[in-house]
């Protein structure tokens, strides 16, 4: 594994997450866990509470192990318990993420899909994906790589690929 340079592991890094206009939707702070030329991973832990309308409540100190393929549309987070087992995956269909220096970046495209422990899920945001297509104008490969990236994941939540191993511990994951 090789690592970014000038970036440790462990060393905090901050995430953004842009609109497709470049505007910043949301930032936090996490420690690379692990990095190699396709994947970063990284260890986070929620800042402030959270209410989410599908999650239901994320405490302050929820901890996320987050996962960060560098040529592929999408990422995924597996949301812990306290016992450090799975609570749950959260998909996100985005664009590559750019790491430059101390700073991770992508641009939000929308879909995203829930994954229950039981690898049993659901898609979400469909309606946004397209009210967004047309306000940001997604290009025709943004649109046929979300569509890939959909697809994707779903095949390795139903063939039970890395991440989503019910067994793997989070100490494993990281």
């Amino acid at each position: 594994m090789s690592e970014a340079v000038g970036i440790k592991m462990s060393d905090a890094i901050t995430v953004k997450v842009l609109k497709h206009d470049g505007a910043e939707y949301r930032r936090w702070q996490a420690k690379i866990a692990r990095q190699d030329d396709s994947l970063l991973i990284l260890d986070a832990e929620f800042e402030v509470d959270v209410t989410h309308e599908l999650l239901g409540e994320i405490r302050r100190g929820t901890r996320t192990v987050e996962y960060y393929w560098f040529h592929r549309w999408y990422n995924v987070f597996r949301f812990l318990a306290e016992d450090g087992s799975t609570r749950l995956w959260y998909c996100n269909v985005n664009t590559p993420p750019v790491l430059n220096k101390d700073v991770l970046s992508y641009i939000d495209l929308d879909i995203d899909i829930l994954v229950q422990p039981d690898l049993s899920y659901r898609i979400l945001d469909l309606e946004e994906f397209e009210v967004n297509a047309k306000h940001y104008k997604y290009s025709e490969t943004e649109h046929r790589q979300a569509q890939q990236a959909t697809a994707q994941l779903i095949s390795m939540i139903q063939t039970r690929q890395f991440p989503f191993e019910p067994e793997l511990s989070a100490v494993k994951s990281c």
